[in-house]
């Protein structure tokens, strides 16, 4: 059964996401990154919030559930891995778990990295994908809790996932993740390409996001880990794609 879904903007750079099943019109939000932005689409839409799906427990993925549940009394679903951390939570879901929005069905992925319990909620029937912080365009998050090893291992699961799959990152990291791109990956005509229309995209303040699996399995450096040209820019020649991803990681650390 067809999603319907609203994308807006939250705080500094975040991303908001309400989903609907279109049969049962229950209202899922993913993550609560400002309860007003949040309230303020619900009205705007004409929808009643049901649930939140957390991905992690960062207080611009979490901090806004109480808040919400108290006006809505909605069911609040999160990590296993991080339940003590999830404000309000009321049921706990991991790897293989699957999340049922009337009609609606996400299977559920650990994404340990950058937290230890992340988690990310894939809507296959709708080739779309809730990424939260595991992910972004041309980008990856910070490894805060997690090894180089557990995040490589992540971010295989979305690669892995079909080409088509639209990816609904949590935030607006796009043109600053190309520089860095361009910096390690510069003769990769597909990311040359690609910052361009970014660069035009955020000169008329559109979003950048959702992104594809393809744009990222041709653009991300941290999916490109076995790719030649990219070692050799960053003097990896041959090394295993776990050491060339935190060799890459580090470099975006300190650029």
């Amino acid at each position: 059964m067809p999603i319907e879904i609203r994308q807006f903007p939250c705080l500094s750079d975040n991303y908001g996401y309400l989903i609907r099943d279109l049969e049962s019109g229950l209202v899922a939000t993913i993550d609560t990154p400002d309860p007003g932005a949040i309230n303020n689409e619900l009205e705007s839409a004409g929808w009643k919030l049901t649930h939140i799906l957390n991905t992690h427990h960062h207080f611009d993925h979490a901090g806004g559930n109480l808040a919400l549940k108290e006006k809505w009394g909605c069911q609040i679903i999160g990590p296993k891995n991080e339940q003590e951390k999830i404000p309000g939570i009321d049921r706990v879901v991991g790897d293989g778990d699957v999340v049922e929005l009337g009609q609606s069905i996400a299977k559920v992925f650990d994404t340990p990295g950058h937290t230890l319990g992340h988690i990310i909620y894939h809507f296959e029937d709708d080739a779309a994908a809730f990424v939260g912080d595991t992910i972004f365009a041309m980008g990856c998050g910070r490894l805060f809790e997690g090894t180089p090893d557990q995040m490589w291992s992540s971010l295989q699961k979305i690669s892995s996932m079909p080409h088509e799959t639209k990816l609904y990152c949590a935030h607006e990291y796009t043109k600053a993740n190309a520089a860095f791109a361009l910096s390690v990956d510069r003769s990769n005509a597909a990311l040359q390409a690609r910052a361009k229309e970014v660069d035009s995209l955020r000169a008329q303040n559109l979003p950048t996001v959702p992104t594809t699996v393809e744009k990222e399995l041709a653009t991300n450096p941290f999916l490109r880990a076995e790719d030649k040209s990219l070692q050799a820019n960053i003097n990896m020649d041959g090394a295993s794609a776990v050491d060339v991803f935190a060799k890459t990681r580090a470099l975006k650390d300190s650029f």
